[in-house]
């Protein structure tokens, strides 16, 4: 038997053979497909809209075939009011120098590809270090014996279900049972990771992400390129409810 409480925070309690446990689905807006020409006040509408976080993906050109944001957005952002919990993706390489700028301009969580740093446990230190969460970013192709030497010390898993580098694109189906075995490997680690899934993310298959074991969805176009964002979040949430 399920029984779901209803809120814009999506938390459910769920009753699974005998026993309760809270499931707090958060959705991040991310910012790649945000107005950049009005980026202050985009912001504030989906935040008003109901968006549980901000998501900013850093792009080096280099790591990545693409060029985007820096410290200097999300120092902006904040200079412009904005409290929202702020979730950096680098996709740089190297990580280190960016992890010091984005904590200085106050990111919440700094999330970086295994394979952009020289030294995994010591970049993880460092985001600790700064006062942020620290996440692992795995790619479609990117093993998950990344994971076997650092679960202890990480407080986010985030499954790239795209190949990283441009929004708008579709989500990849094998995803699903990457998820899954990360969300058994949590599942082990008796600790509180987050599982967080970014690409692709859209009302037809939030609710089958959900199921396969992540909490948190990183949505871009999903959102900011709806006529309404709430309508847009409100759908989502639904279907959550129904996962």
């Amino acid at each position: 038997m399920d029984l779901r409480l209803r809120g814009d925070d999506s938390i459910l309690l769920v009753f699974l053979e005998g026993q309760m446990f809270m499931k707090n689905f958060q959705i991040a807006a991310s910012l790649l497909a945000a107005n950049f020409a009005c980026l202050g006040d985009d912001v504030n509408k989906v935040i008003v809209a109901g968006a549980n976080a901000l998501h900013l993906d850093a792009m080096d050109n280099h790591f990545v075939r693409n060029l985007t944001i820096g410290p200097l957005i999300c120092e902006a952002l904040r200079n412009y009011g904005i409290q929202a919990e702020i979730n950096v993706h680098l996709m740089t390489k190297p990580v280190d120098s960016l992890i010091i700028d984005f904590a200085k301009a106050k990111a919440n969580s700094i999330i970086f590809h295994p394979e952009a740093s020289s030294h995994v446990s010591k970049s993880i230190a460092l985001i600790h270090e700064q006062g942020c969460k620290a996440g692992i970013a795995l790619k479609p192709e990117t093993s998950l014996s990344y994971l076997d030497k650092i679960m202890n010390d990480i407080d986010t898993i985030m499954v790239m279900s795209v190949n990283p580098g441009f929004g708008g694109q579709a989500f990849i189906p094998s995803s699903l049972e990457k998820i899954k075995q990360i969300r058994d490997i949590i599942d082990k680690s008796n600790r509180d990771i987050e599982l967080m899934v970014d690409g692709g993310i859209k009302v037809s298959n939030i609710a089958s992400v959900a199921v396969a074991g992540a909490n948190h969805f990183v949505v871009g176009t999903g959102i900011f390129h709806e006529s309404s964002y709430s309508a847009a979040l409100s759908a989502m949430r639904n279907e959550l409810e129904k996962s």
